[in-house]
C-alpha cells in the first residue's frame, strides 16, 4: 500500500523528491502517513478535498483485496 500511495503522490506533485510515506501497521489496520513539500500540499488535497478523497478511495479498494483496513493521513 505504501508504494501505491508514493507512486501516485510523486506523479501529482512538482517536487517528487520531497514525498515521504510512512506506514504504521497493526493487526488489521495500517495507517499511511503522506508528507509532501508545503507548496505541493494543495495538489495532493485538491479542490474541496477531491484528490485526497480519490487517494483514500483507491487505498480502500486496494486494501480490501488483502483483507486489511488502511487509513491515509496527509501531514502538513
Amino acid at each position: 500500500m505504501k508504494e501505491l500511495i508514493e507512486y501516485i503522490a510523486r506523479a501529482l506533485v512538482d517536487n517528487p523528491d520531497a514525498v515521504k510515506v510512512n506506514e504504521k501497521e497493526g493487526e488489521k489496520t495500517s495507517v499511511i502517513e503522506l508528507s509532501v513539500a508545503k507548496e505541493d500540499l494543495g495538489k495532493i488535497i485538491g479542490k474541496q478535498g477531491r484528490t485526497a478523497m480519490a487517494l483514500r478511495t483507491i487505498l480502500t479498494a486496494a486494501s480490501t483485496k488483502v483483507k486489511k483496513r488502511s487509513v491515509l493521513e496527509i501531514i502538513e
